[in-house]
Formats: structure tokens, sequence, C-alpha cells
């Protein structure tokens, strides 16, 4: 264990350390040309023009990216070791259409509510959508398969979708609901970010205490209940865990595929199966991507916008391929 231990804690530290530069590179590049004195002015207080721009808009949207990968990539990482299915992703099993669904409807019904009421929205479609999905894909018997999974995930994705988009024609707000759900954390605001943070903070820290649980879980649910695990509980507690990461990062930035689905694989080859580590190496890793793919939205076609989540699919998409080639050993 010590000797395990030790590679892991090196590991993580570079880790860190490559959060940190990916924090940093979000901080000095974008449209607006900033140098390091002028980041180091916006932390201490500075009022000129560049410190408030760095203060109020790109640090809030730059902790967003963090918060949002860090999210994405544990509930992933919860998902495929609860259901030991390798392809499993909050973006493909339904969770964010539902939450983007509800959002919609929310936003139709309600105009006026608030940043707790669009968060609970989300909680809220978030839960029906993996219900739905599970419980399609679990109808046949012998329970459900990687495969049946993926399609019933699909399916009832397409369908969320199809429902936000129709409640935005019909209520005509569409332009409101596509703010919400265009997948990107430009317009992050601090007051957000006071809501949303403490949630997502939690939920990766209960992660943490969990992991063990998580990892017999992931082995077989038969060598769990040997050890003396109550499964249906773990369960129902990871279960919940999902839907607080990943409702809290469609309330943030809103729909955003494949970051739970690549983030878990990269860390598995870098730390094993023992989700002891990969659930405290995908809150970092998964930091990091997201602040790497933010920087590169804002600056590849400056001073235009490139959609982080279309970059992140274009990423994402040959990953899901090869790992469904591979029969999901493709980094292991």
């Amino acid at each position: 264990m010590n000797r395990q231990a030790k590679p892991f804690s090196i590991k993580f530290i570079f880790s860190c350390v490559g959060l940190l530069g990916s924090l940093f590179l979000a901080m000095v590049l974008g449209a607006a040309d900033v140098s390091i004195s002028d980041v180091w002015l916006a932390i201490i207080g500075d009022t000129s023009k560049n410190s408030l721009i760095l203060r109020e808009i790109r640090f809030p949207r730059e902790l967003a990216a963090l918060l949002v990968g860090s999210a994405l990539a544990v509930s992933g990482a919860i998902m495929q070791g609860m259901t030991r299915n390798p392809l499993a992703d909050p973006g493909l099993l339904g969770l964010t259409a539902g939450a983007n669904a509800a959002l919609a409807i929310a936003i139709a019904l309600v105009p006026s509510l608030n940043y707790y009421g669009i968060m609970a929205a989300c909680f809220l479609g978030a839960a029906i959508g993996a219900l739905v999905v599970f419980g399609i894909a679990s109808a046949k018997r012998g329970g459900f398969s990687p495969f049946r999974l993926v399609l019933a995930g699909a399916a009832v994705s397409t369908f969320f979708f199809a429902v936000a988009e129709g409640v935005g024609i019909y209520f005509k707000v569409s332009k409101d609901i596509s703010m919400w759900t265009a997948g990107g954390v430009i317009g992050t605001t601090w007051t957000q970010l006071q809501i949303i943070t403490p949630v997502i903070v939690i939920g990766i820290v209960i992660s943490l205490v969990l992991s063990k649980q998580l990892t017999l879980l992931s082995l077989s649910e038969e060598v769990a209940v040997g050890l003396g695990q109550h499964t249906f509980k773990i369960k129902v507690f990871l279960f919940i865990l999902i839907i607080i990461l990943a409702g809290s990062a469609v309330a943030l930035v809103g729909n955003l595929a494949f970051v739970g689905l690549m983030i878990p694989h990269i860390v598995r080859a870098i730390v094993g199966t023992d989700y002891r580590f990969i659930i405290p190496m995908s809150a970092v890793v998964g930091g990091a991507f997201m602040l790497l793919a933010d920087t590169l939205g804002r600056t590849m076609n400056a001073p235009y916008e490139t959609p982080v989540a279309a970059l992140v699919a274009v990423m994402g998409l040959p990953f899901f391929l090869i790992i469904v080639r591979k029969g999901g050993r493709a980094f292991l």
C-alpha cells in the first residue's frame, strides 16, 4: 500500500501543478490583452479597466470551467464504476438532457425563477432522465447491458432535447433557454458561483468518502456483498451524488457531453482501477481539461468565441468510438 500511495502522491502533485498551469493560461490568454501583472493587480483589488475585466468576467468564468470539469469527470467516474459500464457518461445517459428539459420548462413556466429554483429544476430533471434511462435499459430480463444502456441513453436524450426545443418554441423563450443550454461558461457570475460552488465541492468530498465502497462495487456486486457492503444503500447514495454533480454542471453551463466519459478513462491509465485514486485525480484532471478547452475556445478565433461544447464533442466522439471498438479497454 505504501509503495502504491507514494507514486500516486507524486502523480497527484503533478496533476495539481498542471491544473494551476491551466488556470494561469486561462487567466492570461484571451481577446483582452492582459499581462501577469494585470492578473496580480486584479487579485489584490485594483480598479483599472483590465483588472475589472479579469475580476468580473474572466475570474468567475474560469472558476466555473474548473468546477464543471471536476463535477462532470467525477460523476462520470462514479457512473462507470457503479454500472461497470465503460461508456457511462452523464451527457450520454440522459442526465444532462433531462436537466436541460427541466430547466427549459422552469424558465417557460416561471420566468422570474431565481438561481436556486433553476438548480433545483436541473437536479429534478437529471434524476428523471437517469431513472428513465436505467428503467428502459433494465426492462429486459437479465438487467441492463452496457449496449442497452447506451441505446436507451441516446433515445431518452433525443427525446428530452426535443422537449426543451418544443417548450422554447411554444412559450417563445428559445433565446433564454439557449443562453443556459449552449454548453459554455460565458456569462457566469459570482452570484451563481456562490450558490453552486459549495454544492459541487460537497459532492466531490462525499464521493471521496465513498470511493472505497465504489471500488468494491466496480469489481463485482457479489464481492461487495460478500465483504459486508450494503450495496443498495451505496448505490442510492452514489446515484444521488451523480444527480447533484451533473445537475450542478448543467445549472451552471448547460449541456456538455463526453467530459465524464473521457477523463475517467485517461485517469485510470495513470492511477489504475482504485477509485480512492480515480476520484481525486478525475476532479483535478477534469478541471484542467475544461480550463484548457475554454481557453482554446476563446483564443483560436479571437475576438469571436468557438463554443466549448463543440470543441469537447470534436475530441469526445473519436474517444467514444475508440472505447467502443476496444470494448472499454482502450486506455487500461
